[in-house]
């Protein structure tokens, strides 16, 4: 009878076997063991970055998940730590930990949790969307999480004072970059002006706005010679051009 070599399935499921006995055969890697050497990497990286707010250093917290109970990992002389593309140690994510020198190699990932605590501006009060912000709309809070959310929080009273209300804001909700936005000073279809300067000159014209100006933002501007413009809004609503 002829020998039929094992299928590639076959083959999978004789080395998953193999790998399973090898780890049953030592004593399981300890998941404390793992979390503790997962929290020292963390905090000696975190030490190497910048953990910085807009008024001071923050203070970082760490909190370690647990792999799956079921999961059996073989001992390792060696475990390498990284952090998986496109994550960051800030607010839930998780680190890679890789067996380099053991029976088996094996590749986990460790939920985690850092939080950075500094000063941060928050709403007092309800703030309807599109209003403009006053300085009594929110106050210093000594500790706040700023990694709980993506967006960075905007420490300084001179970067949201003034400032509109991206959607609707509520009390004891921090202040971050997407919750405020430049002034609207124009509509589209305004009739706007336009500045342009150059060396030792300055001219100015009218046109009707293809887009809304916002102060500091790029606006769109059609002159009356059908010429298309555009350059930043100031705070009179002057469409700045500059050759």
């Amino acid at each position: 009878m002829r020998n039929t070599p094992p299928s590639p399935i076959s083959r999978h499921m004789a080395c998953v076997i193999a790998c399973m006995c090898v780890a049953g055969a030592a004593q399981a890697q300890s998941q404390d063991d793992i979390s503790h050497f997962a929290g020292q990497w963390i905090n000696q990286t975190l030490d190497t970055q910048s953990l910085a707010g807009g008024t001071g250093a923050l203070r970082p917290e760490i909190q370690i998940g647990r792999l799956d109970p079921r999961l059996q990992l073989a001992p390792c002389a060696r475990i390498e730590p990284y952090l998986p593309k496109g994550t960051q140690l800030w607010g839930r994510s998780r680190v890679g930990l890789k067996c380099l020198e053991g029976p088996v190699a094996w590749n986990v990932f460790l939920p985690v949790t850092v939080k950075a605590w500094g000063p941060a501006w928050v709403l007092k009060k309800n703030v309807a969307a599109n209003s403009v912000l006053t300085a009594d709309d929110a106050e210093l809070v000594a500790e706040v999480d700023w990694a709980e959310n993506r967006s960075p929080v905007v420490p300084l009273p001179e970067q949201w004072v003034g400032m509109q209300a991206a959607f609707t804001l509520l009390p004891g909700q921090a202040l971050r970059q997407n919750s405020v936005r430049p002034p609207q000073v124009f509509a589209v279809g305004s009739q706007v002006r336009v500045s342009t300067t150059g060396v030792g000159f300055e001219m100015s014209a009218t046109g009707q706005a293809l887009t809304a100006g916002q102060v500091g933002q790029p606006a769109r501007v059609k002159l009356t010679n059908g010429k298309v413009v555009s350059g930043p809004v100031n705070k009179s609503g002057v469409v700045e051009l500059t050759l």
